[in-house]
């Protein structure tokens, strides 16, 4: 992991105006990584698409914690699920 794709988790919160809380709460729950180096917190930038998704659907859609949690373990699913699909149809297609 790279110091140049790292965010502070200070700047998050202040550009897209969500609070340090949430994202704290999106950290405890799974959803996003947090890392700690020295006294600063920082999210990956790969992290950034995730928190994005959440912040709309808990801002735009009034979701709680507790439904994140559940859409992110169902996303998460359906993309093992299509992951699945794929594999299993190029293997079908060895045989046809």
């Amino acid at each position: 992991m790279r110091n140049e794709d790292l965010i502070p988790a200070e700047e998050i919160c202040i550009r897209y105006k969500v609070e340090r809380k949430f994202v704290s709460s999106l950290n405890e729950s799974g959803i996003i990584e947090i890392v700690r180096i020295e006294e600063t917190e920082y999210v990956h930038c790969d992290h950034l698409a995730e928190l994005e998704k959440m912040m709309r659907l808990h801002h735009e859609l009034d979701i709680n914690l507790e439904g994140l949690e559940a859409i992110n373990h169902l996303l998460g699913q359906i993309k093992q699920l299509q992951r699945d699909n794929i594999r299993l149809k190029n293997r079908l297609g060895l045989y046809e």
